[in-house]
């Protein structure tokens, strides 16, 4: 996968049908995978399963697509900070941070798109 830094790891993550990576920056931990090359619904399934991850405020999701999942968005818009930015192959890098009092509120169990 490429945009990981040197000292990315491959992890399981129980649920996913995507490679996970994980990697540390500082004090924070990233969770990140690549749905940028799949159609619904594994954007969605894997983005739900790694958002799991992200306990605290030092854990982050990151996830490369080919487009802003607006899907997503909308269900979990909330309950995370979004960093959203264009790569310069023109997908979509989004950084999921933890949102004290409202990450744990969200319902992580609907995978389903719409």
């Amino acid at each position: 996968m490429s945009l990981l830094p040197e000292n990315a790891k491959k992890i399981e993550v129980e649920g996913s049908s995507l490679e996970f990576y994980t990697y540390t920056i500082g004090e924070n931990i990233y969770f990140q995978f690549d749905s940028s090359m799949t159609g619904p619904p594994e954007p969605m399934v894997n983005a739900m399963v790694g958002l799991n991850l992200v306990t605290d405020k030092n854990k982050k999701l990151v996830m490369i697509n080919h487009k802003s999942p607006g899907g997503l968005i909308a269900k979990i818009g909330e309950n995370y900070d979004i960093e959203e930015s264009i790569l310069a192959d023109g997908k979509v890098k989004l950084i999921f941070s933890y949102k004290d009092g409202d990450s744990e509120k969200a319902d992580l169990s609907d995978k389903t798109c719409g």
